[in-house]
């Protein structure tokens, strides 16, 4: 794993931006936590980070490129669109799906027909933008253990399996909210 700062990233962005595109694997800060992701519409790379978590059933979310994409992407309505209004926020959207195939199959393996969506208030929003494809966003963790806040705390197993990793030091932060939107209610999951 090659440990980078914001600065060398903000520097080399374009190479960054390039090794996403071809199924690199990173952790990188949010809003709350640290996440780990990869291109959501490369389903080699969003089955490695399955892997990494050995989580191989439990749906992923995404940081989704702009608002205008999940309404294209995503059945927005009810209070969908009072919750939609709050991003960039620390907040995870799950709305139905409508249109199949706007992330890689394995992103919800039992349940296409849903899809966690997060636009973070952190300056990650705009490199996703930038990117013009949603990226995974999931903890940095396997089953049964804490969250990472800290780039230091990596477990070594997680370490070797990752392509890059964005360090801005310590984020104080709690995983995002999660709110089920499906039906146009809004179901507090989280």
């Amino acid at each position: 794993m090659k440990l980078i700062s914001k600065i060398e990233f903000d520097v080399n962005k374009q190479e960054y931006l390039d090794k996403i595109r071809n199924g690199s694997i990173f952790i990188y800060p949010t809003d709350t936590i640290y996440g780990i992701g990869c291109d959501a519409t490369n389903e080699k790379a969003v089955q490695k980070i399955r892997e990494i978590k050995e989580r191989m059933e439990t749906p992923f979310s995404i940081i989704a490129p702009r608002k205008l994409w999940i309404q294209e992407n995503c059945e927005v309505f009810g209070k969908g669109h009072d919750y939609l209004d709050k991003l960039p926020g620390k907040f995870t959207l799950i709305f139905a799906v409508k249109q199949p195939g706007c992330v890689a199959n394995n992103v919800n393996p039992k349940d296409n027909s849903t899809l966690g969506v997060r636009i973070p208030n952190h300056w990650i929003s705009e490199v996703v933008k930038e990117l013009g494809v949603p990226i995974i966003t999931t903890s940095v963790n396997r089953h049964g253990e804490s969250f990472l806040t800290d780039i230091s705390n990596l477990t070594v197993g997680i370490r070797h399996r990752i392509d890059f990793a964005i360090d801005v030091g310590e984020i104080k932060g709690q995983p995002s909210q999660v709110v089920d939107l499906v039906d146009g209610e809004d179901v507090v999951k989280r």
